[in-house]
């Protein structure tokens, strides 16, 4: 039996949609989803049904359907691309394991027009269906996958966009219009489109006072969006949308800290959140006036002024590694070299690429003597500080540079009180992501089993797991173990019968992450429905994919290359050429970091203004948010589950 490997989100076939006059209310049904599934608007549902107007439907009541815009029962509308005149497309049939960051990597393309190709993209897919992709991207980086595509013109006929797929009862679609879905938000449509929130408010007038409406059409393209760099790293090229995170759901639009309203929020919650009065919020934001709806976003407050560049046309980067050389201390030598050897891998491509740099590699030395290296700074000159790695010497370079507010990317430091920096740039995604992240994977299955959580020596992950399971959960048993081998199958009280469980690995240690997958093997072998999770990726999940898909293990992945994707191989290979062997842990963050920081540079030296682009480099996903105190976040990291045939 064949098992399927997804990272969030599987692909999905393509399927008409059955026309019929009448459509008959069962449960579950609402005027949004009625209209969706037959391709009408809701306005057109509820001028067929006036009854429905209010949302209140029954069971077993008959809708009229209205069927005359569509040609075909079996044909979808097209909606083309850029270059839609000329564009040929064909199809491949998806093998065991394809994931939609695999397709990506594979056909060099990006995600945005992978999903344009494929507008159902996030619903399941059965191994043999097709996907569509680009024809001259199936020529150049094809495999023998390509034998079985079929080459089509992009006509009305070829391939449903997400936006059409919204509005398939109408004869022209506007490629350049979208229609709200019931998850969407401010952040998710930015990206999914490419444009700034404040294009979006620009391109529909009074969508930030109403906020997203689901069913309501608005325009998404227009003579203010930019179009994206051909140069530039592929955005999204995994399949982790919606990284799930522990911080404010702040961004910055027009030189403001916005804010997008949640539900549940008050004026006055919002006023203590951002210790702001009442005047200054409502000068900013007039619309208030009218009351706080969910999606609403605020403007909070003016930034302060950001770092502009001061001469010349290289950029200035300092490097600080703890090499010790000059302390005579080589505890984080080794580490620091394999961190500088991927670090000079991204400089040498990006300097092919035309860009002009300055690189300076100081020796931060230890914690101890760090101060000494400081003055080593042109704090006057310096476009942008990587490093260092210890928070107490991240600290000391944030009040050095604070009258020139230089960007600092730090590493590997993550702590709470780093977060009051508004030029700080900090990598290490911290682990309450992972868990918030976790805890709704499992909050999603729930259904009173017993929960077992694998904690590590000092139990802090695990407790904020158990912590957050408890709060999000009715009434759970939740038990923190110290080995895989404590966990146990549950008993049904009425038949006394052995009864499924839920078990979390919430420690990054291998020998315990491959006894974890044991276990859930042979627990999986048991009875049916044991649900398995991990905060952490262990060698295990792929060396036994199809035993642990019985489990359905979902577990959270970061650093780890896909060595089967172009990018991925041409970097190893370039690495390889020169050095001579593979890259450590520590080279390819230095690569990835130094990659990535350098990409969102412009010749200004305005690095936080392409914050918001998230990009994968050789292992590392970078998705940054700026937190309500100010710092820069990374909360970037895959999905993956483990899903049985």
């Amino acid at each position: 039996m064949i098992k399927k490997l997804f990272i969030i989100s599987s692909l999905i076939a393509f399927s008409g949609i059955y026309a019929q006059k009448t459509h008959t209310v069962v449960k579950g049904d609402n005027p949004y989803n009625i209209s969706k599934k037959y391709g009408m608007s809701m306005d057109e549902l509820y001028r067929l049904n006036p009854r429905t107007k209010d949302g209140k439907l029954a069971i077993g009541d008959v809708l009229v359907i209205n069927t005359t815009s569509k040609a075909s029962t079996s044909k979808t509308v097209a909606t083309p691309g850029k270059n839609a005149a000329s564009t040929q497309v064909g199809k491949i049939v998806l093998q065991p394991k394809q994931t939609i960051y695999g397709l990506t990597k594979q056909y060099q393309i990006s995600e945005t027009e992978l999903r344009r190709l494929n507008p159902d993209l996030d619903s399941h897919m059965k191994i043999g269906d097709e996907v569509v992709l680009p024809l001259e991207n199936l020529n150049k980086y094809g495999s023998s996958q390509v034998a079985s595509a079929t080459v089509n013109e992009v006509k009305t006929d070829a391939v449903e966009t997400e936006v059409a797929q919204s509005t398939a009862v109408k004869t022209a679609v506007d490629p350049d219009s979208y229609e709200i879905q019931p998850k969407d938000n401010y952040y998710k449509l930015s990206r999914k489109f490419n444009i700034s929130q404040a294009e979006l408010f620009a391109m529909n007038p009074g969508l930030e006072a109403k906020g997203l409406q689901p069913g309501e059409t608005i325009k998404i393209k227009g003579p203010t969006t930019a179009a994206v760099s051909a140069t530039e790293p592929q955005a999204i090229p995994t399949s982790s949308t919606d990284a799930a995170n522990t911080y404010t759901s702040t961004a910055v639009a027009d030189d403001y800290v916005t804010y997008t309203v949640q539900s549940g929020d008050t004026v006055f919650g919002i006023l203590n959140k951002f210790g702001i009065d009442l005047d200054q919020l409502l000068t900013l934001n007039p619309s208030l006036s009218a009351g706080l709806k969910s999606g609403m976003v605020l403007k909070i407050k003016k930034l302060d002024a950001a770092y502009v560049k001061k001469s010349g046309d290289a950029l200035n980067v300092v490097m600080m590694l703890p090499f010790g050389f000059d302390t005579n201390d080589s505890k984080y030598r080794s580490m620091s070299l394999d961190f500088l050897s991927g670090a000079k891998l991204a400089i040498e491509r990006n300097v092919k690429k035309g860009q002009k740099l300055d690189i300076k590699v100081i020796d931060a030395g230890n914690e101890g003597s760090f101060k000494n290296s400081l003055t080593q700074i042109n704090a006057d000159n310096t476009d942008l500080i990587i490093g260092p790695f210890f928070k107490s010497s991240v600290l000391q370079v944030l009040d050095y540079v604070k009258g020139n507010k230089i960007p600092v990317v730090a590493p590997f430091a993550n702590t709470p009180d780093l977060l009051n920096f508004e030029n700080l740039i900090l990598i290490e995604t911290n682990e309450s992501v992972y868990a918030e992240r976790i805890a709704k994977e499992v909050k999603d299955v729930y259904s009173d089993q017993k929960i077992y959580i694998v904690a590590d020596a000092d139990q802090t992950k695990a407790n904020i797991l158990k912590t957050k399971l408890e709060k999000d959960l009715k009434n759970p048993v939740v038990v923190l173990v110290k080995s895989p081998a404590d966990i146990q199958l549950d008993q049904n009280m009425m038949t006394g019968q052995s009864a499924p469980v839920i078990a979390i690995l919430a420690n990054d240690n291998d020998s315990v992450g491959e006894a974890f997958g044991n276990k859930m093997i042979a627990l999986s072998k048991e009875v049916a429905n044991v649900k398995a999770f991990s905060m952490y990726y262990s060698p295990i999940f792929e060396k036994k994919v199809d035993e642990l898909s019985q489990a359905n293990l979902v577990y959270l992945m970061d650093r780890k290359i896909n060595t089967e994707g172009d990018f991925e191989k041409e970097i190893l290979a370039e690495y390889k050429t020169k050095y001579c062997k593979t890259p450590s842990k520590y080279s390819v963050i230095g690569f990835d970091v130094v990659n990535d920081m350098l990409s969102r540079e412009n010749k200004k030296g305005e690095i936080f203004k392409q914050m918001n682009k998230v990009q994968t480099q050789l292992a590392t996903k970078f998705e940054f948010e700026k937190t309500k105190n100010g710092a820069y976040v990374n909360t970037g990291y895959r999905v993956v589950r483990l899903v049985p045939n």
